[in-house]
C-alpha cells in the first residue's frame, strides 16, 4: 500500500523543522530547495564580515536529512501550485502531493525603489553575504592606490540601512573589522577616513526591544565609532551616494540594505489572499483557507495572533514546523487539525564585542551579560555539532587575537554547474 506523500516547499527554519518532526510518521516526505543548503540566517552577517566561512553557517540539505530514513531531498526551483490537481510546478517538472507545506522564506524588500534595488547590497541570501564581504575587503584594498583623500573617504564609507537586528548586528561587526583587523594588515590606513553609518528612518533602533535596549544597544554602537543617524529616511541610492528624504546626501562607497523584507514570491502565484509583507494569510491552523491538505509555514505565512501578524523570527517558523508536523500526522490518521499557539522565547541582537541586547520574558540584559546570552544561544542553535566547533574555535581566535580568518577576495568563475 502507498503510503500519503508530503511534499515540502522550502529547507529553511521552518521547512527542516516540519521534515524532522515527520521522521516517525509513516509518511513519505520530500523536501525541496533552490539550494542544496540550509542557511544559518543570523549568522549571515559574520559570513559578510570576515569572520566566518560560509561551510561554517550553512550545510548541505541531504547531510542534513541523512538521518531521516522518510526524508528524500530534491533540489529545485518551486514555480506555483495546482490545488484542483494537487500538484507543485517545479522547473524541474511537476510534483504530486497528499499534503503540502510551503516554506518558501522571504527576501529583501526594496519598497519599489529602483536605486536601492540596482545599487545597495542585500543581506539575506548566503550569495549576497559572500558580495558584501569581497566588497568591503575590495575597497579598502582599492585605497591602497587612491591618492584623493575625498575620494578614500567615499570609498572608506559603509552606509548600512536599517535600524534592525541585522543592522545594528552588521554595524558593530564592520566597524571592528575595519578597527581592528584590517588596521593591522593596512598599516597606512587612517581610521580617520573611514565611516560606518547606521541609518534608520524611525526615531530608535531595535524597534521590538525595551526602550532602555534600545538605548543600550545605540550607546554600544557609538562606543565602537559607528555613527547613528536616527529619523533618516533614504530617498534614493547610487554607486557611490545616499540621499536622505530631508535633502542631506552623505558620499558612501557601499550601502546595505537591511531595512525591509517581503514573503517570497510564490505568494503572489498561489491566488490566495496577500497581508502585509505579501505573507498568505491562513487559518489559526495553518492551513490555506479552501485547502484543508495545503499547509503555509515561515516567513510566507501571515499568522495572525490578537489581530497581528507573528513576527518573521526563526522561533516563530522552527514553532509552525512542529505545529504543521503533528497536524499532518493526525491528518492522516484520520484525525483533525489544532490550532497553533506561539510562545515568544525572546529575541536579542548582539553589538560585536563584549556587547549585546537580550529581552527574554520580563528579564532584560544588555552588555556583557547580554553577549554571553547570545554567544550562548545561538552556538546552540547552529545547525550542524561539527559547525559549531568550527564557529566556536572562530569566536574564540578572534576575541583573543583580534583577527579575522576569512580575508579572501573570492570571485566565482561563470556557472557551468547545469
Amino acid at each position: 500500500m502507498t503510503r500519503p506523500r508530503v511534499v515540502i516547499a522550502g529547507a529553511g527554519f521552518a521547512g527542516l523543522t516540519c521534515a524532522r518532526a515527520l521522521k516517525h510518521a509513516p509518511l513519505d516526505v520530500l523536501l525541496i530547495d533552490r539550494n542544496n543548503y540550509h542557511l544559518f540566517t543570523p549568522l549571515l552577517y559574520q559570513v559578510a564580515s570576515a569572520l566566518l566561512d560560509p561551510g561554517e553557517v550553512a550545510r548541505p540539505v541531504r547531510e542534513l536529512v541523512r538521518p531521516l530514513g522518510n526524508v528524500e531531498f530534491r533540489q529545485a526551483e518551486v514555480l506555483g501550485v495546482d490545488m484542483q490537481r494537487r500538484i507543485l510546478s517545479t522547473d524541474r517538472g511537476p510534483v504530486p502531493y497528499d499534503y503540502l507545506v510551503l516554506a518558501t522564506g522571504s527576501q529583501s524588500d526594496f519598497f519599489g525603489n529602483a536605486s536601492l534595488a540596482q545599487h545597495a547590497f542585500g543581506l539575506k541570501e548566503l550569495g549576497e553575504g559572500l558580495a558584501l564581504r569581497n566588497r568591503v575587503l575590495a575597497r579598502v584594498e582599492a585605497t591602497q592606490w587612491v591618492a584623493e583623500a575625498e575620494r578614500r573617504r567615499m570609498m572608506l564609507t559603509f552606509a548600512i540601512v536599517g535600524g534592525g537586528p541585522t543592522g545594528v548586528e552588521m554595524a558593530g561587526a564592520l566597524s571592528e573589522l575595519i578597527r581592528h583587523v584590517l588596521k593591522k594588515d593596512y598599516p597606512k590606513l587612517d581610521l580617520s577616513e573611514v565611516r560606518v553609518i547606521l541609518v534608520e528612518a524611525a526615531g530608535w533602533l531595535l524597534s521590538t526591544f525595551d526602550p532602555v535596549l534600545r538605548e543600550a544597544a545605540k550607546r554600544s554602537l557609538e562606543k565602537k565609532d559607528v555613527e547613528v543617524m536616527l529619523n533618516a529616511k533614504v530617498a534614493q541610492v547610487t554607486e557611490d551616494s545616499i540621499s536622505l528624504a530631508s535633502g542631506e546626501v552623505i558620499s558612501a562607497g557601499t550601502i546595505v540594505w537591511t531595512a525591509g523584507v517581503r514573503a517570497s514570491g510564490l505568494g503572489a502565484v498561489l491566488g490566495a489572499k496577500l497581508g502585509r509583507q505579501a505573507r498568505v494569510l491562513v487559518d489559526d491552523t495553518l492551513q490555506l483557507p479552501g485547502h484543508p491538505v495545503v499547509f503555509v509555514i515561515g516567513d510566507l505565512a501571515g499568522a495572525v495572533v490578537a489581530g497581528q501578524p507573528l513576527p518573521m523570527l526563526i522561533p516563530v517558523a522552527m514553532q509552525e514546523g512542529r505545529r504543521v508536523a503533528a497536524t499532518i500526522k493526525d491528518m492522516a490518521a484520520n484525525g483533525g487539525a489544532s490550532a497553533f499557539v506561539y510562545k515568544d522565547p525572546g529575541t536579542m541582537a548582539t553589538i560585536g564585542r563584549n556587547s549585546a541586547v537580550a529581552q527574554l520574558g520580563r528579564v532584560r540584559l544588555s552588555g556583557f551579560p547580554g553577549w554571553v546570552m547570545w554567544l550562548t544561544v545561538h552556538l546552540v542553535n547552529v545547525v550542524s555539532f561539527r559547525s559549531r566547533i568550527l564557529v566556536l574555535i572562530n569566536w574564540a581566535w578572534d576575541y583573543l587575537f583580534y583577527d579575522r580568518p576569512i580575508r579572501l577576495i573570492v570571485r566565482a568563475d561563470p556557472d557551468h554547474s547545469d
